[in-house]
């Protein structure tokens, strides 16, 4: 489902059969803890019967018309707001049905009042309801099926079954639970065989029957007809042309609400029932209506894949040469569904074995290019029953590797892609061998093992590689020049596919520009991987494949290593959307961590756990290792932006140290600044005087082992620094040293770090440098100083929507006497005090009690706790020990180091309020 906040008065919610409307008003009355809710349901075949049964739910006397409705809502809203819930309401009486819809559009504006009008999906909007504002639930992703299937289950459904279950469900929970139910307690754990497809009829039309009673037969036969013309797009067209279809059936027929008619065209209102149509229907009756379509296509003068493919499907037994006829039409320009049908039906009618092996395997790769991973990797299977050529079994093994990479473990991908290089080794074509070693390259990236990655990656020139697969050599010579850390040769390298790239000296196709993307990213080109992404979108133009979602992956990562991260967020949430469309669930994990990462600086703690258990849920299961480090990173820093430092410590630790546990290669120095500032935060790094006139802990016992390891640590970082693949990474170094430098040195590294960030460009983390650098000042009791840094922390947290950070720098500020919701040099807080409330705080920071406060002011002890009691809400502080605190640090240091009172002539804040 699609979680959306109820904000209007009145709301549709709507979405085909058994896609949970009626759990989702369940739902909204559980949670609805302000007031009243109440659900109401009626008698569809009495009239005013369901006005009737509302006003009886709000105990209000019998009536008609929506004026009396509305007084009577108003009056049960009249102590507590109220949530009114109707499911199915396109199935009450049509007067109760014209009472309900005036309502509804006359609540606009109120506040008290809240409606919810569940109406199915498969139909239009009752008229009486358009004009209002829709909840359109959404299929399940493939791992929110999953995880619905192992809560039915209990988990014991075998992993293999689990998938064949969630893709015949394609994300509607009913069904995926009904089919569930016609499985035997030994073929959901696998041990005996499931029925393929498990969508069978039954349970299709137990969900979707009720839609289609009412029809007469000759709308019975137009739906299948439309349902039939549909069946081998597999969602790439959701519309059947009207004309060919009208012309099949011959006489003029009524179209049926459960279809749509617009532009010449008619689709279904609810995929399901396409479904529950096709696969419902005898045999005899699907072969008449292809046969029907056929006919009508070749009267008119059409001989393509269509009319083939309805030619084929209309026979049990279709004429030789039916085979040949259409593998030969699917070579050939089209979309991936259809020429899909065609290869699988092809190898069906196949006597050879060779030939169905090769003709399941086209039919996998335009299933994958179609976003059906599942599919793919069931014709591969087919294909791989039978023994085949060299060449034909490295072109099934890259198939297969592919269709892992993108939904499966990435050790297995690898594996078989390695296999599959070697196999197509030598081929006249040098284009599939080079695809399958950069696509291990990748799946061996993905797992984070480096020395797996030099292993796929190609030795030596290819003296036609650059020409047979554009881009190819360039990446895979710079990207082994960067893990071998010979950095001049990757920057050459990739610098050169990226500058090709954007002259145009390579084509223009998605391939070349995810490639030129990647290199860019590895490069810290952020401007030239954001066009590059870009260009890999415009290219791609909708045709599929999941560039789109990889694309948006690239885009994701640029943006959030640029510190715009509204504008990654976006990016990946479209990202996401095309990851679950196309089946790419490796792809959605990452977008998932790039999500968590962005709610780590602009959300709550809830938001970041969210995204990082839905990366982490996929990344631990496929072995996704890089989307796994950036989901603990993301929970890090999380932690560390609302005040969690020892919890990000312990979190980041393994991550960025040496060992088994470290984090992947090409992510974990990016998590290192904020590693050692919660080391620092919490107490554990070791380095001198803190600036607050306590010694650090450390230099002993475990504390000690922990800060040589955070120095080891900052030592790495600095060499990935000096690389100068991320932008930000020599100004967050220096910020990292100034943290662990004793107070000699500190002063100048924030400067120069400061200094970096204005070449960088990014306002979180400079805001972040900022932040530091005013606590460090603030507990060096320097508070101008400290007052303007945090300002202008403040000021950059709220510009990037960094929430928790702002909220720290207010902290901080208020600590120094500056109001919270105050910019620097605004609103002070001692001076806010009348000169009474200043003596007697002044008195109570030195330790006296109220009777000697007395004394000393010649006031009675009850004044004194009254000035008391007001200073104490003045300024924010619950205790004693927190106005002492507060008042030192409004004091200048007694050493005079302190800048509050020197050659300008500054006053500090006690001076300002009591002159």
């Amino acid at each position: 489902m699609t979680g959306q906040t109820i904000t209007a008065p009145a709301r549709v919610v709507t979405g085909e059969p058994g896609c949970g409307r009626t759990t989702f008003l369940a739902r909204a009355v559980r949670a609805h803890r302000a007031g009243a809710a109440v659900s109401v349901a009626a008698d569809r075949a009495v009239p005013d019967a369901g006005l009737r049964a509302l006003l009886r739910a709000v105990e209000a006397a019998d009536g008609t018309g929506p004026a009396v409705l509305l007084d009577a809502l108003h009056a049960a809203a009249a102590h507590a707001p109220l949530l009114v819930c109707v499911d199915d309401a396109h199935l009450w009486d049509a007067p109760s049905r014209a009472v309900l819809g005036q309502a509804a559009r006359r609540l606009r504006g109120t506040a008290r009042v809240s409606l919810l009008l569940s109406v199915a999906g498969h139909r239009p909007v009752d008229p009486e309801f358009a004009a209002l504002p829709v909840i359109r639930l959404d299929p399940l992703t493939p791992a929110e099926a999953a995880a619905l299937l192992d809560e039915f289950t209990g988990g014991d459904a075998d992993p293999a079954v689990r998938d064949d279950l969630v893709d015949a469900a394609d994300g509607n929970p009913a069904l995926l639970l009904a089919m569930a139910r016609r499985l035997t307690p030994a073929q959901l754990r696998g041990h005996r065989r499931a029925p393929r497809p498990p969508a069978d009829a039954a349970s299709l039309t137990g969900l979707a029957g009720d839609c289609l009673t009412g029809l007469t037969d000759p709308q019975r036969d137009l739906v299948l007809r439309v349902a039939a013309a549909l069946a081998d797009l597999d969602g790439e067209e959701e519309r059947a042309d009207a004309r060919l279809v009208l012309r099949a059936a011959r006489t003029a027929v009524p179209v049926p609400e459960v279809l749509a008619s617009t532009d010449g065209t008619l689709r279904f209102h609810s995929d399901l029932v396409r479904r529950a149509v096709y696969e419902s229907a005898p045999p005899e009756r699907r072969r008449a209506a292809h046969h029907a379509l056929a006919e009508a296509l070749e009267a008119e003068g059409s001989q393509g894949l269509g009319a083939l493919l309805h030619r084929a499907r209309a026979s049990a037994t279709p004429p030789p040469g039916t085979a040949d006829a259409l593998a030969e039409a699917a070579a050939g320009p089209g979309p991936h569904g259809p020429r899909c049908a065609a290869y699988t039906r092809a190898a069906e009618l196949a006597a050879d074995p060779t030939r169905r092996a090769e003709w399941y395997t086209a039919a996998a790769e335009h299933a994958l290019l179609a976003g059906r991973a599942h599919r793919a990797r069931r014709l591969l299977d087919a294909a791989r029953d039978h023994a085949v050529p060299r060449a034909l079994r490295g072109r099934i093994e890259l198939a297969r590797g592919t269709t892992i990479l993108h939904d499966g473990p990435v050790d297995e991908a690898r594996a078989s892609l390695l296999l599959a290089a070697r196999l197509l080794a030598g081929a006249d074509d040098p284009r599939p061998a080079r695809t399958a070693a950069l696509a291990a390259a990748d799946a061996a990236w993905a797992a984070g093992d480096a020395a797996g990655c030099l292993q796929a990656l190609p030795r030596g020139e290819d003296p036609a590689g650059r020409d047979a697969v554009p881009s190819a050599a360039d990446y895979a010579h710079g990207l082994r020049a960067l893990l071998e850390g010979r950095f001049p040769a990757a920057a050459l390298r990739l610098g050169r596919l990226v500058a090709d790239t954007e002259t145009g000296e390579l084509p223009d196709v998605p391939e070349t520009s995810l490639r030129a993307a990647a290199a860019a990213l590895m490069l810290g080109d952020l401007p030239a991987a954001r066009r590059a992404g870009t260009r890999a979108l415009a290219a791609d133009h909708g045709a599929g494949g999941g560039v789109a979602a990889l694309a948006r992956e690239y885009l994701a990562y640029t943006e959030l290593r640029a510190g715009r991260h509204a504008v990654a967020r976006t990016h990946a949430e479209e990202g996401l959307r095309a990851a679950h469309r196309t089946g790419r669930r490796n792809t959605a994990a990452h977008h998932h961590a790039a999500l968590a990462l962005a709610a780590s600086v602009d959300s709550g703690l809830a938001e970041v756990a969210v995204h990082a258990r839905a990366a982490l849920a996929v990344a631990r299961r496929h072995g996704l290792v890089q989307a796994a480090t950036l989901a603990e990173w993301a929970t890090a820093r999380a932690d560390l932006g609302h005040g969690r430092p020892r919890e990000a410590a312990d979190r980041l630790g393994p991550l960025v140290r040496p060992g088994p546990r470290r984090g992947h290669f090409a992510v974990w120095m990016s998590a290192v600044p904020c590693y050692v500032e919660a080391t620092v935060s919490a107490g554990r790094a070791d380095g001198g005087d803190r600036g607050d006139g306590r010694a650090r802990e450390g230099g002993r016992g475990q504390g000690g082992g922990e800060a040589a390891e955070v120095v080891a640590v900052v030592e790495e970082f600095a060499r990935w620094a000096g690389f100068g693949a991320d932008p930000q990474a020599p100004a967050q170094l220096l910020r990292c040293r100034a943290l662990l430098a004793p107070p000699d040195r500190t002063d100048a590294l924030y400067r120069s770090a400061l200094g970096l960030h204005d070449r960088a460009d990014g306002d979180f983390e400079r805001a972040r440098t900022e932040l530091s650098y005013g606590k460090w000042l603030r507990r060096r009791r320097r508070l101008r100083e400290a007052r303007d840094r945090l300002g202008a922390a403040l000021v950059g947290f709220e510009r990037c929507g960094a929430r928790a950070w702002a909220e720290q720098a207010r902290a901080e500020l208020r600590a120094l006497g500056v109001s919270a919701g105050a910019r620097t040099g605004t609103a002070p807080g001692l001076s806010g005090l009348t000169p009474q409330q200043l003596r007697i705080a002044r008195w109570v920071a030195e330790g006296a009690t109220n009777r000697e406060v007395a004394l000393a002011l010649s006031v009675s002890t009850r004044t004194v706790d009254y000035h008391l009691r007001k200073a104490f809400a003045a300024l924010g502080v619950r205790s004693r020990v927190e106005l002492a605190r507060l008042v030192e640090r409004a004091q200048p240091p007694p050493d005079g180091t302190g800048t509050e009172r020197g050659a300008s002539g500054g006053h500090t804040e006690i001076d300002r309020a009591h002159p």
